[in-house]
């Protein structure tokens, strides 16, 4: 068990990785090129606030697949703008494409930024036809944060909380997720998030696994800290233990932000196992 000071070092990934802007000014050129190549609205109002907007990139043929992204940064960093760059390789593939913000703390907790991915969710079914998707084909992928966030949605009660068919969520892919949020709340990182005990167990996808079948990608890098391998790797083995179909996909000497650049290329696993989950 780390003490707080041993978790801030495994949770640190800006110091751990110095290089971090570089990334994030390649994720963001890569981006632009992408808005700037394919058929796409921005910016489109999904909730009352400004963090509540999406971008659309819409599938080649009508019925296409739905992929909704949600990006990390640890709930309170970060932008879709960054994240355009996955859209390419899947809208290639098949599938049309929703790329999703949320408000971020701490202007709000981590309950509000659930509620909004939840709304974001229904706005991608509800509206499914206008960008030659199909709503009866939802699925959820998400780096960090996001993959937290996207296991959040395959657990959700989609019936209660939206009268959509529980199982709204069809697959999802969760890329270097944190799914216990404890160590979280006794890091660094709670200073900004203000979570208590309750909160993050709530919050805490390990803890709320669906009630029905439903696959899911666990991919990690194989040179992220021991903590994101635990987290990964303890969320893949409580859903076997469910008997659910899952796919660990461990990526040797890829770190947490380089794991990100595999989703630009068509032809890696992680890639192929994105699309394939979808049928593409």
């Amino acid at each position: 068990m780390y003490n707080s000071e041993q978790l801030d070092v495994q949770y640190n990934l800006r110091a751990r990785h110095p290089e971090f802007q570089d990334i994030f000014d390649r994720w963001e050129e890569r981006s632009e090129e992408v808005r700037s190549s394919l058929p796409c609205t921005l910016d489109i109002a999904y909730g009352d606030s400004p963090g509540q907007t999406l971008d659309v990139f819409p599938g080649k043929t009508p019925g296409s697949p739905i992929n909704v992204f949600i990006h990390g940064g640890y709930w309170q960093a970060l932008d879709k703008m960054f994240f355009s760059y996955v859209a390419k390789p899947l809208v290639a593939g098949g599938a049309a494409v929703v790329v999703i913000n949320y408000d971020l703390a701490p202007e709000v907790g981590i309950d509000d930024i659930v509620r909004q991915t939840q709304r974001a969710i229904v706005w991608s079914v509800l509206n499914a036809a206008s960008f030659e998707g199909d709503g009866r084909r939802l699925y959820v992928s998400g780096h960090s944060a996001g993959g937290h966030l996207t296991a959040m949605m395959m657990a959700g009660d989609w019936k209660a909380e939206a009268n959509l068919p529980s199982d709204v969520v069809k697959g999802g892919a969760v890329i270097s997720g944190v799914f216990d949020l404890e160590p979280v709340r006794l890091c660094y990182l709670n200073e900004t998030l203000g979570m208590d005990s309750d909160t993050a167990r709530r919050n805490s996808p390990i803890y709320h696994l669906p009630m029905r079948e439903v696959p899911l990608i666990a991919a990690v890098g194989g040179g992220e800290t021991e903590e994101f391998l635990r987290q990964t790797l303890e969320y893949a083995a409580s859903w076997r233990a469910k008997g659910y179909p899952v796919e660990e996909i461990i990526m040797p000497g890829l770190n947490h932000y380089a794991i990100m650049e595999e989703v630009a290329k068509p032809e890696s696993p992680l890639t192929r196992a994105i699309l394939a989950q979808m049928s593409l």
